[in-house]
């Protein structure tokens, strides 16, 4: 985590300097390490150390943040503690605190809209803000985001990266640029020629499965993405290659909007081969889980709102069915694996696609008894 302060006066990169922001004015904020930077700062003694917080290693715990010196080792959310620990056998890993992070959190939350009412938080350590009406410094949403970064860090001593852009998917790319502590804006001039030459891998949703996938098909930017025909992109994808679509355009017409609680969470994998047995469905089960921790780790903060564990397999005649439980509430390999089993069971032939995910409890859930719902 960095501690040195934001210089407003420093030049904020832009990937053009043509011509203002015009239309919409989206930032993305995303707070540095959040997790690890609260308890670095708490504990002074930790700074310069590779510190993670996350579940113990001897009780198959994941890491939800790491510090950036951990990082060098390879470490990252989602990674099991064990394995991180073998990475990195001087690992300084601390157990969560939700409560902390939920009271920072907060205190972000109340420095954002200090500058915008059009919030939409996404989790614990960020957060979109649409700044198109917003007065502060002319309205212009680079300076906007700076000083958001500044006043998170004058009054929590926590340092956050940004994003600008004219939508919100092209602003949380953005933010990733020059992590930690800084900024990137893509005004409108430039979107074309940014998203084009954009990696796969920076498409929010793409993990490693999905990216492996794109590469084999011969897609490693967004270029490629472009040469490919809606329906195309339909049919090795998906519903979601319709979305592919706009996205490798740099398209999103998504509002910044905090009505509604998310639902679930999950993954899906459409194969270029369909899986003839069970098997073959299981053993993919490895990378997809992984997918799927990393995005948990990410936006499920409070593991026991997960009400129930889901799988989806869709079969070679495009037929579907899915299977969710709420005897398991850990989403775990082994747990999935005897999900799917049950699914594939079902149909017993060639699947093209496999989903796993979790329903999630809202203020509106009632408590469930045990089930096993078998739905097409």
């Amino acid at each position: 985590m960095s501690s040195t302060p934001i210089d407003l006066k420093q030049p904020t990169e832009v990937a053009t300097s043509a011509a203002p922001t015009r239309g919409r004015k989206i930032i993305h904020i995303d707070m540095d390490c959040f997790y690890a930077a609260v308890e670095i700062r708490d504990n002074p003694e930790l700074r310069g150390k590779p510190v993670a917080v996350g579940g113990r290693a001897d009780q198959r715990g994941v890491l939800t943040t790491a510090s950036y010196e951990a990082r060098k080792f390879g470490l990252r959310s989602a990674m099991p503690s064990a394995r991180a620990v073998k990475l990195c056998p001087s690992l300084i890993l601390l157990p969560v605190n939700f409560e902390k992070y939920r009271v920072e959190s907060r205190r972000v939350q109340e420095i954002m809209r200090s500058f915008s009412e059009q919030i939409e938080p996404l989790s614990l350590d960020e957060a979109y803000l649409d700044v198109t009406d917003s007065p502060a410094f002319g309205g212009v949403a680079t300076e906007i985001a700076r000083a958001i970064r500044q006043k998170i860090f004058a009054e929590t001593k926590l340092t956050a990266s940004a994003g600008v852009a004219p939508n919100k998917f092209l602003a949380k790319v953005a933010s990733d640029w020059r992590k930690p502590n800084g900024q990137f804006t893509v005004a409108p001039p430039m979107v074309e020629k940014f998203v084009r030459q954009l990696k796969v891998e920076k498409i929010p949703g793409v993990g490693k499965v999905t990216a492996a996938k794109m590469h084999d098909l011969g897609l490693f930017t967004c270029a490629d993405l472009q040469t490919w025909p809606i329906e195309k992109l339909q049919h090795k994808f998906g519903s979601w290659g319709v979305r592919l679509y706009d996205l490798c355009r740099g398209l999103d017409i998504r509002e910044v909007s905090d009505e509604g609680e998310r639902k679930s969470l999950s993954v899906e994998t459409t194969f270029d081969k369909d899986l003839e047995t069970v098997a073959a469905c299981q053993a993919q089960l490895p990378e997809i889980f992984e997918d799927f921790t990393r995005r948990m780790a990410k936006a499920i903060q409070e593991p026991e709102i997960i009400k129930a564990l889901v799988v989806k397999l869709k079969f070679h005649d495009f037929k579907q069915t899915t299977v969710e439980t709420n005897q398991f509430k850990t989403p775990s390999i082994e747990a999935f694996r005897e999900l799917l089993a049950v699914a594939f069971a079902r149909g017993n032939k060639p699947v093209r696609l496999i989903g796993i995910g979790v329903r999630l409890a809202t203020k509106k859930t009632e408590p469930a008894s045990a089930q096993l719902t078998l739905d097409i």
